[in-house]
């Protein structure tokens, strides 16, 4: 399983595809057909199911047909999973045509929390007596959290659209704060590296290691974990019942 780069494929690029020197989708097939896993989930941006890549995707699904895989692609978007965030993905899953006949792409959708409803315990943390106001009005999903580039500098969430689309949420988008408001705190406030790993849908617990901008970069190119792990159950429940049928067999 894997996150393969997404700039070649992204809109917000040039959309070079397979002739971008960052598109990894080549050599994860050609792992893929060294390491024969009974079963590949590649993840990238929607683009990838653009109309002119669809050479490019018959390219693939050609490669891994020939290693005796079924290749779907799926269009998914994190809300479904229960993530706050409208951010759609392209999923490709693959498996061994002996385990294929048992994977039914059919996930399970939990409404996602608003804004305001997953940050709320986050901004009022330090004391802000504002957090219940602020979390009043931030009353919807988040738009896609981007990861940051060497070519837009250091941490934000995203260039002039995508931050007045966080703006209307309550959001300082211009960059990204250390810690949470104080209690006389007046103005927008500004997101946590926790706080936007939480709208991905990371657990408190989880780790993230490196100064503000890499560890924003981490969390904001991130695959929201709750959505690879709702496909990945899937995934796991295939091969789980075509194994059990081939035991059954063999007794």
């Amino acid at each position: 399983a894997g996150g393969l780069p997404c700039p070649p494929f992204s809109k917000a690029g040039k959309q070079l595809g397979e002739h971008d020197e960052r598109n990894l989708f080549t050599r994860g097939v050609e792992i893929a057909s060294v390491v024969q896993p009974k079963a590949i989930m590649f993840e990238n941006v929607r683009g990838m199911l653009d109309p002119k890549f669809r050479d490019y995707r018959d390219t693939i699904e050609l490669k891994l047909r020939a290693q005796n895989y079924d290749v779907t692609w799926h269009k998914v978007q994190a809300s479904d999973f229960g993530v706050p965030q409208l951010r759609p993905r392209m999923v490709l899953i693959a498996l061994k045509r002996q385990f294929a006949h048992h994977f039914l792409f059919a996930p399970k959708k939990t409404k996602a929390p608003t804004v305001g409803e997953a940050l709320h315990l986050d901004m009022a943390v330090n004391g802000w007596v504002g957090a219940l106001e602020w979390a009043a009005k931030a009353g919807r999903i988040a738009p896609t959290i981007v990861g940051g580039s060497k070519k837009h500098g250091g941490p934000d969430l995203g260039p002039t659209r995508a931050r007045a689309e966080w703006l209307e949420l309550g959001v300082n988008g211009g960059t990204i704060a250390v810690d949470a408001p104080e209690p006389d705190f007046v103005g927008t406030p500004k997101l946590t590296i926790a706080m936007v790993a939480k709208l991905q849908g990371f657990p408190d617990d989880w780790k993230i290691s490196g100064l503000k901008t890499a560890a924003y970069r981490q969390v904001g190119n991130a695959f929201p974990p709750p959505v690879a792990r709702g496909i990945g159950a899937l995934i796991a429940k295939a091969l789980s019942a075509s194994e059990n049928q081939m035991l059954e067999a063999a007794e």
